[in-house]
């Protein structure tokens, strides 16, 4: 099958940073469909691990954490999907990327795709869409009603790929009023387009912009970029006993500050429960079937922003550039082989 793998960490000007490869095709588990990938889309964790972490000599290391795709085959013991059934998933990250033409991944994190959109349209929400909702309704416990709460949050860096479907679910099925941070006026359009009640620029103090608002503190934040740097000022808008989850890798944070509001700290990975296959790994076909289903209902809109073209390694390099370069506003989607 074709695929697109790197074979040692190269900076991405490299001319062999990513290669267009032959593979076998996948051996199926048990528990495993087989996927005709239709459709990816590309994130910072594929930057992250191309840039960092080492494949085995001889074993060039497919990457890609997005899919939609078309069951060809499954596993002896599957029970959740058919031959023919339209899937999306993130996938695993112990396990090969979905940067292929054929890939295995277990039933338990695969969800059934909208009816209503296309593959390449599809493949840019569900990464994003499980870190979101786990984020939201699992670390920081927030409440699923539409009831006002008078409670808000505040999400850092909400207009990229996890801020762009973050701050549509808590719209949509939370009470919670949401603040977006964004920087450039296009950026901040776009957040006000995925259902923020209010956009702050992340470049001035927080506690500042919020205070510009009339707002003096935040229940939660979700802090989604550059959280080392916007540490002090979360804290600062945070009110007591507040809640901060965050994504990103900072190098240091100094978790002292937290102490005298009593804030909790939650650190939301996706891949926590197929990494460890967790007993309760099946709650992300269950929230990626209840995606669907909100998708379906024009609920929630996926994110895709640009098309790159078919999957090949000249196509992933430019969306791994624009990754790095910071460029991206929504989600980078490659279709096709």
């Amino acid at each position: 099958m074709k695929a697109v793998a790197y074979a040692q960490n190269l900076p991405i000007e490299h001319p062999e940073s990513l290669l267009d490869v032959h593979l076998p095709d996948p051996v199926l588990g048990a528990h495993d469909l087989l996927v005709e990938v239709k459709a990816i889309s590309v994130n910072p964790v594929d930057v992250k691990v191309r840039a960092h972490m080492a494949p085995e000599p001889g074993q060039p290391r497919v990457l890609g954490w997005d899919a939609a795709g078309v069951v060809r085959a499954v596993g002896s013991q599957v029970s959740l999907f058919q031959v023919g059934d339209r899937v999306w998933y993130a996938g695993a990250l112990q396990r090969p990327g979905a940067n292929s033409e054929l890939h295995a991944v277990d039933e338990r994190i695969v969800g059934h795709m909208p009816k209503s959109l296309d593959f390449d349209t599809a493949a840019a929400l569900p990464l994003t869409a499980i870190t979101a909702w786990e984020l939201l309704f699992d670390r920081l416990q927030v409440l699923a009603n539409h009831r006002p709460s008078g409670q808000k949050l505040l999400v850092v860096g909400a207009a990229g790929g996890v801020g762009s479907i973050l701050v549509q679910l808590a719209r949509r099925l939370t009470g919670l009023t949401i603040i977006g941070t964004a920087s450039r006026p296009t950026t901040q359009a776009w957040v006000e387009k995925m259902g923020a009640h209010h956009v702050i620029d992340h470049r001035q103090p927080l506690s500042q912009e919020l205070q510009r608002l009339g707002i003096d503190q935040v229940d939660y934040v979700a802090s989604l970029t550059h959280t080392e740097q916007h540490f002090p000022e979360i804290v600062a808008s945070l009110a007591p006993q507040g809640k901060l989850a965050l994504i990103d890798d900072p190098a240091a944070l100094d978790i002292r500050l937290l102490k005298p509001k009593s804030i909790s700290l939650h650190w939301e990975f996706m891949y926590t429960r197929s990494m460890f296959a967790t007993d309760d790994q099946i709650r992300q076909h269950q929230l990626l079937n209840e995606l669907a289903r909100l998708v379906d209902a024009g609920l929630v809109k996926s994110t895709v922003t640009e098309r790159l073209g078919t999957v090949n390694a000249a196509h992933l390099k430019q969306a791994h550039g624009l990754l790095e370069r910071h460029a991206v506003m929504g989600k980078i989607v490659l279709a096709g082989f």
